[in-house]
């Protein structure tokens, strides 16, 4: 087993487009996934062997700013990932990470880098010193929280980052 480097972040709100929260806003938006992204997506990775069942459908945004962040070694890819006909395949990499609470709360969970890539993405832009993550469900858990993610440091450096 991988011993994890830990890193510092921020939860950030992303787009709502994943767990299909964009609809539920006060300024509402038009998704063309209603559902979320990963609800729609999830079938599609357990037929290709991963499965997203102990994951809340929707992404947790990390910001790891202004830290640059390298990411090798995925621990499942799937290229050309044919999920909807709303645009061209896209490609898919996962990292096993863990997720741990800094402060008031208490949790240590598993978890998933869950990253489209952004050569085949063509909505829903995110920027580079952030990660989306899929985790079980948090309660409690607030945008600007500070949280700590534990990567294994063949896979994945958050480079400019104090380590906890």
């Amino acid at each position: 087993m991988t011993s994890f480097r830990w890193h510092s972040a921020v939860l950030l709100a992303g787009h709502g487009v994943a767990s299909g929260q964009a609809l539920d806003r006060a300024e509402p938006r038009l998704s063309p996934y209603p559902k979320g992204t990963i609800a729609m997506q999830t079938p599609f990775f357990a037929a290709l062997g991963l499965d997203l069942s102990p994951y809340w459908p929707g992404t947790l945004n990390l910001s790891f700013s202004p830290a640059e962040l390298q990411l090798t070694n995925a621990d499942y890819s799937f290229p050309d990932l044919e999920w909807t006909d709303l645009h061209p395949p896209e490609t898919f990499s996962f990292w096993k990470v863990r997720l741990r609470s800094v402060g008031l709360l208490d949790f240590d969970v598993p978890g998933l880098v869950y990253r489209p890539h952004p050569e085949t993405k063509i909505r829903h832009w995110q920027n580079t010193s952030v990660l989306e993550i899929l985790a079980p469900y948090l309660d409690g858990v607030c945008l600007g929280q500070r949280l700590e993610l534990g990567v294994n440091p063949d896979a994945m450096k958050v480079l400019g980052s104090s380590l906890s």
